[in-house]
């Protein structure tokens, strides 16, 4: 499980004095304790545990791109830091063309025609690909797909 390998690379970067890796696993660590304790449950599974990674990574791209404007090179080094720590938990990302024929097949077997089927369209292909593609890429390209 998710939740039970960042608590064992955590004690690891901890034993390492890995500053920056323990520090950032800690915080990782709390919010997923502190949403285990909302849920009322022991430890997160890891539909969950990718949610808070996935809502994380989302939170570091922005503040990497709003740092990067402002041209502070010690902050823009930790966020990348941190990028790169959590990129080893997340699945690795579908290719453009995978989720392409994913969308392509899902539009054929709904027979969607209009953009008034997006919506059933989206729920399919997210539950299809799951966390593994930015759900405002699949929206663009369903868009695209649908108006045409």
């Amino acid at each position: 499980m998710l939740f039970d390998q960042i608590y064992t690379d955590y004690i690891t970067a901890r034993k390492e004095k890995d500053q920056k890796k323990s520090q950032f696993l800690g915080y990782i660590r709390s919010e997923l304790t502190n949403l285990a304790k909302k849920l009322k449950q022991d430890k997160l599974g890891d539909p969950e545990v990718l949610k808070i990674l996935k809502k994380q990574e989302k939170k570091l791209k922005e503040a990497f791109e709003s740092t990067k404007q402002s041209g502070r090179k010690d902050i823009l080094k930790d966020l990348k830091i941190e990028l790169e720590i959590l990129s080893g938990y997340l699945p690795e990302p579908l290719s453009p063309e995978k989720i392409e024929d994913t969308i392509n097949k899902t539009i054929t077997e709904l027979q969607a025609s209009s953009l008034s089927d997006m919506g059933k369209v989206m729920k399919e292909v997210l539950r299809k690909i799951g966390t593994q593609a930015d759900p405002e890429q699949i929206s663009k390209t369903v868009k695209e797909k649908l108006s045409s």
